[in-house]
């Protein structure tokens, strides 16, 4: 079965930013639902009409990928706000800041904890990989027909990436 708009793919990849720098690597065969939310539509574009055993590397620039940086999704934010334990790198769902912060930004992102001063944090809405050109070389491992269930959710349970819409 060569892969069509709606159908579940096994892909494995690696995922690199065009310095050759290793970003992520799917070893394992994973299901993702073409059609669906799980993958880049420039991605999904690419793999129309390959079947198992195809091999496709792709260059996406930012807004094929994640989008342009937008510095308007950093905030600064009074570090009495949040826990002792807070520390930089860690994802906060919108939903999980403190209600008065919270109630300020804007609910649909993942925020990460980027700089931790004394009297304040930094927390950025961007997606980590925002702003920036990626490589990605699949591999297709397996297609099959998506379950019901599968086209009703719009996912086969994994999203690319998939920290915000």
């Amino acid at each position: 079965m060569d892969i069509n708009e709606h159908c579940v793919v096994a892909l494995t990849w690696v995922l690199q930013d065009t310095l050759g720098e290793e970003l992520d690597v799917l070893q394992e065969p994973t299901e993702f639902l073409v059609g669906g939310d799980d993958l880049l539509a420039r991605i999904e574009q690419a793999l129309q009409g390959h079947g198992p055993g195809a091999e496709l590397a792709l260059h996406l620039e930012p807004e094929e990928a994640f989008g342009d940086y937008d510095e308007s999704l950093l905030f600064l934010e009074p570090r009495a706000a949040f826990a002792p334990e807070i520390e930089e790198g860690m994802l906060i769902e919108a939903a999980s800041l403190p209600a008065d912060i919270a109630a300020r930004l804007p609910a649909e992102h993942l925020y990460t904890v980027a700089q931790i001063y004394p009297e304040h944090v930094v927390l950025d809405g961007n997606h980590p990989l925002a702003g920036m050109a990626l490589r990605i070389r699949l591999k297709v491992h397996a297609v099959r027909e998506a379950s019901a269930e599968e086209s009703e959710r719009r996912s086969a349970g994994t999203g690319f990436f998939k920290l915000q819409d």
